[in-house]
């Protein structure tokens, strides 16, 4: 049964001796992981004195360490709110990110530390491998803890920040334990034992793995980051049986090489989010395991997975008492659903491809903290738009087609990324590949991709012989440039980062183009370049490349 608050969901794991944590060598009893957090809760009115009375915010700037997990705990056991404090974020950035979220402590630890060296943070920074730390932790914390209520808010999360400034997502004590009391869905039970290697300061590994594994009483494997070379080695060491993820985590796991006794192993269970439908399946054969692939975001508004019978590319249906629709930004019209060839291409993807939107979800959606502006983005006219496009089939099913600044129109025909990458993702070399509009000389968009490839060169006549052979490849969808890149760059939730690529487009990098409509890529020189940003200048648009 589902707890009122997360405070409930860790207090019924008080005395539980069976194993709840392991990190490294370290192993931590459920039981002692809420001592742990009854302690760091006995701290928090020393370390961060709060006069006017408001809720502390206790900043967290750490990696995936036992010591995230026990203030989650005491956050929730002091009736405070933990900031998840993005450890990839620098200078004024991160600074910005501390002073946003009103934080009255930062929390870190030596190797973190020297980030927040000479920013004008305005609040104490604490060190929680430091000896005095060590010794102000009480052996004996009270019992007694302050109610809680559920629409406390104990965690600010900040999003992957993949299409703007990372926002930091509210997330109270109720909707927490309402997740967590989920775990049986994602086959998570009392001896099941779930890998966190996503980090902990973004909703993900949280969500989808931490609050589960706590209302389950399972053990939680924790990793300091991702590693896809540790990945089977750790699933091994400690008998994982569910994983979490998100972004790319599956191709960078498949891309390691493969061994035949892969499946020889403990895993049931990987629930995530933005892998491909042929990465999903390579997954499992490869592992032994089977993919739950969902829809849904740190904000928690509107949830989407699959049921049986959905086709490969969906995302599934709406979850029980969510109503989602597919609607036109602009006039806030139903689309029609999408209609597709015999071969599976969308035929009317100018027409089908909008924005997803919840129509009975705002009240779910718990606000951006201090952010009024992204609020009102989210929510209009009593409905909560997502930010993502998609398009719905005639029997009802989801799918996903990108974010709105992915949407491109190449020679007046409308069309999203998701579609393209889709394609892009079964040419064998690829590991990943990103979608994304540049300018054209004369008027809207042309197609660049970005390819991350296994270690294989190049070949542009195998690259042009794959896109012919590609019987649902649009007439518009064939990149214009395709840009190889040794590694991809991400958000520090794994997720595709594309505006480092839009803001360099064909001008770095391993740049190939095609300079007439045939499928004949060749080297973007440094002449070819010249002669692009001079069709610009002939057509008055050089102001486009300057803009970007």
């Amino acid at each position: 049964m589902p707890h009122a608050t997360f405070a409930e969901t860790l207090l019924a794991r008080s005395g539980d001796p069976r194993p709840g944590l392991f990190f490294e060598d370290e192993a931590y009893g459920w039981g002692e992981v809420v001592r742990a957090a009854r302690a760091r809760a006995a701290l928090v009115p020393g370390l961060c004195p709060c006069p006017d009375g408001r809720r502390r915010h206790v900043g967290v700037l750490l990696e995936n360490v036992p010591e995230f997990v026990f203030w989650i705990g005491a956050a929730a056991l002091a009736g405070c709110t933990l900031v998840g404090i993005n450890p990839t974020r620098r200078g004024a950035g991160l600074a910005a990110d501390i002073r946003h979220t009103d934080c009255d402590v930062v929390l870190t630890d030596a190797a973190h530390a020297p980030l927040l060296d000479g920013l004008d943070l305005g609040v104490p920074v604490h060190r929680v491998d430091s000896a005095g730390y060590r010794a102000a932790l009480p052996s004996d914390p009270p019992e007694t803890v302050p109610d809680a209520d559920p629409a406390d808010r104990l965690l600010l999360l900040f999003t992957s920040g993949s299409t703007g400034a990372p926002k930091a997502v509210s997330c109270g004590q109720g909707r927490l334990a309402d997740i967590g009391s989920h775990a049986s869905d994602m086959g998570i039970e009392r001896d099941s034992v779930t890998y966190a290697a996503m980090p902990l300061f973004h909703g993900n590994s949280v969500m989808a793995n931490l609050a589960m594994a706590t209302h389950a009483g399972a053990a939680v494997a924790l990793r300091r980051r991702f590693s896809a070379s540790g990945f089977l080695p750790d699933v091994r060491r400690y008998g994982v049986t569910y994983f979490n993820y998100v972004g790319r985590a599956l191709a960078y796991v498949l891309a390691t090489p493969e061994r035949p006794d892969d499946a020889d192993n403990t895993l049931a269970t990987a629930f995530g989010t933005e892998a491909s439908a042929q990465d999903m399946a390579r997954f499992g054969r490869r592992f032994g395991c089977r993919i739950i692939e969902g829809y849904g975001s740190s904000e928690g508004a509107i949830a989407i997975h699959k049921v049986p019978g959905t086709p490969p590319e969906a995302l599934g249906v709406p979850r029980p008492g969510i109503e989602v629709a597919i609607l036109d930004p602009a006039t806030a019209a139903e689309c029609p659903p999408a209609r597709f060839a015999p071969d599976g291409s969308l035929l009317n993807a100018d027409e089908a491809i909008g924005e997803i939107v919840g129509l009975n979800v705002v009240a779910s959606f718990e606000g951006y903290y201090n952010n009024p502006e992204a609020d009102a983005e989210r929510v209009r006219g009593g409905l909560y738009w997502s930010g993502d496009l998609g398009y719905r089939d005639a029997a009802g099913y989801l799918y996903f087609a990108g974010r709105t600044a992915d949407r491109l129109r190449v020679d007046g025909e409308n069309f999203a990324a998701a579609p393209v990458e889709r394609v892009l993702a079964r040419w064998k070399p690829v590991v990943m590949c990103a979608v994304y509009p540049v300018p054209d000389p004369r008027t809207g968009d042309q197609v660049m991709a970005a390819l991350e490839l296994d270690g294989r060169p190049f070949s542009p006549d195998a690259f042009a012989a794959f896109l012919a052979a590609q019987p649902d490849l649009g007439t518009k969808w064939a990149p214009r440039f395709v840009r190889v890149v040794a590694s991809m760059p991400l958000t520090a939730t794994g997720k595709l980062d594309k505006r480092p690529l839009r803001r360099e487009r064909w001008d770095a990098g391993d740049v190939w183009w095609r300079p007439g409509r045939d499928l004949d890529y060749r080297p973007l020189d440094a002449a070819s370049a010249e002669a692009v940003r001079a069709e610009f200048a002939e057509h008055g648009r050089a102001h486009v490349l300057s803009a970007l």
